[in-house]
């Protein structure tokens, strides 16, 4: 059963500060640096994977170090770039990019995994890289959904976003023990068929943007890391409830355990949208907000969250190259304390410190 309603907020976010800005004379950053991904190196330093903007909206992911002062993320050292648009299904028509990393630590597998949404020939698909020691990553390839008799739904038709692996296996929809996926179809044709904007399939009864979860069973992964890919027992987390995501929802972070369950942070989308897929949009508000999911089945939201955690308010947040955007995507413990990564206004990288209200840390 999912909620019908919600209680009072008990985490928030306070910020701490821009951490990542466009280098000057940077064509590889000219367009901004955003909605990071983050990774511990083996000494324990953190490493900073953002989606690097270059000239005519065309992306990569870099590499950095995070530079951390008083416990607390204050800078980076720039590294070079971890992956960019080299594979047919990352480089389309006058158009591609590897962008919006998420990194989510297997201990399981002993490696980092890394999804990140693929701008090809179709529009974004989400694709599959990993590292054990994160100096060089292993394409997996684009993710493959198992066509869903019984939702009626083959994901694989649609563009897919905001992708994010659980850190540990959770029981499967057969109580097997798997991989999850969180990610964030989309019924929008426009990238291949412009006159074609929406294609709702026949078992969803909502044609907003939701957050979708996946599996793979251990086993099969331990057998064949290429198993990883190949994605099954789909299921919908949740669909937009409130105002501030009236038009789309989609995952953050890889989710959080806590005592409650996983805490799961997402961002909501308000306003309206005009024209195709590649039209900016200029009327739109995303926010960050989180959920609660049942440790033991993770498909099941146990507390949504009224009020956002973070609205964008500051002057980075509400003017850039797509204004009033928080966007969370990364989250690390330091010092005991949990610093949530996020961009800001499609230009730079901003950091808040989320805290549990009515005692200790989120």
């Amino acid at each position: 059963m999912r909620p019908d309603s919600s209680t009072a907020t008990s985490y928030r976010l306070e910020r701490v500060g821009i951490l990542m800005s466009p280098a000057s004379g940077r064509a590889d950053e000219a367009e901004g640096v955003i909605n990071p991904a983050t990774a511990r190196e083996p000494d324990g330093s953190i490493r900073l994977f953002p989606r690097l903007v270059g000239v005519g909206n065309f992306s990569r992911i870099g590499d950095a170090r995070v530079i951390v002062e008083g416990g607390v993320p204050t800078d980076v050292e720039r590294l070079g770039i971890a992956l960019q648009p080299e594979r047919t299904w990352e480089r389309g028509s006058g158009h591609g990019g590897t962008e919006d990393p998420r990194i989510t630590r297997i201990e399981e597998l002993d490696l980092h995994v890394m999804t990140y949404v693929a701008f090809g020939p179709t529009g974004p698909r989400p694709a599959l890289a990993v590292s054990r020691h994160l100096e060089s990553w292993t394409r997996l390839g684009p993710l493959q959904f198992d066509y869903d008799d019984e939702q009626g739904v083959d994901l694989n038709i649609y563009p897919n976003k905001d992708v994010v692996f659980f850190p540990e296996a959770v029981p499967g929809p057969d109580g097997e023990p798997s991989f999850a996926v969180l990610h964030r179809p989309m019924w929008d044709l426009s990238f291949v068929r412009p006159d074609d904007t929406v294609a709702v399939p026949d078992g969803v009864d909502d044609a907003r943007p939701s957050i979708w979860i996946s599996y793979v069973p251990v086993a099969e992964v331990m057998a064949d890391i290429s198993r990883l890919v190949r994605l099954g027992g789909h299921r919908i987390v949740a669909t937009p409830l409130f105002d501030w995501e009236a038009l789309k929802i989609g995952a953050g972070p890889p989710p959080l355990r806590v005592p409650e369950g996983w805490l799961l942070m997402h961002h909501g989308v308000s306003g309206h949208l005009e024209g195709g897929a590649f039209v900016p949009q200029r009327h739109v508000r995303y926010c960050a907000g989180a959920m609660i999911l049942d440790a033991s089945d993770p498909s099941r939201v146990l507390e949504r969250f009224e009020r956002p955690l973070l609205e964008p308010e500051t002057p980075e947040e509400t003017d850039g190259i797509v204004a009033n955007v928080v966007f969370p995507t990364a989250i690390e413990r330091i010092d005991g304390v949990d610093f949530v990564f996020y961009g800001m206004a499609d230009h730079k990288i901003g950091v808040a410190r989320l805290t549990r209200i009515g005692g200790g840390e989120g």
